[in-house]
């Protein structure tokens, strides 16, 4: 259980469709992230552990899943607000093609 107004997620770029959890979260709890004049509400439909994503928005199979403003990843199936976003529902970009295109060199 968390404190009113504290922060349970972080919204690193107002373009992303997933925060980052600040603490292992319950199925059930709520998660408030906000940057700028950008917040973020909603409720988990699964248990998320710390560090990991969640969705905040419907992100389409197929379509990007957006962290830092950029693509990380593409969803593998539909993936619905409240969701863990890892590798299980999320193809990785990292070292991808995509890459090149925002001048990133590994």
């Amino acid at each position: 259980m968390t404190s009113k107004g504290e922060k349970t997620a972080i919204l690193l770029h107002p373009d992303d469709n997933v925060v980052t959890l600040l603490r292992d979260r319950s199925k059930g709890d709520s998660v408030e992230a906000s940057l700028g004049d950008r917040s973020e509400s909603l409720r988990l439909v699964e248990d998320v552990r710390f560090g990991h994503k969640v969705a905040v928005r419907r992100i389409p199979e197929g379509k990007d899943v957006i962290k830092y403003g950029m693509p990380i990843g593409q969803a593998l199936e539909e993936i619905e607000p409240g969701m863990w976003v890892h590798v299980h529902n999320c193809r990785s970009e990292r070292y991808g093609f995509r890459q090149e295109q925002y001048g990133i060199h590994a």
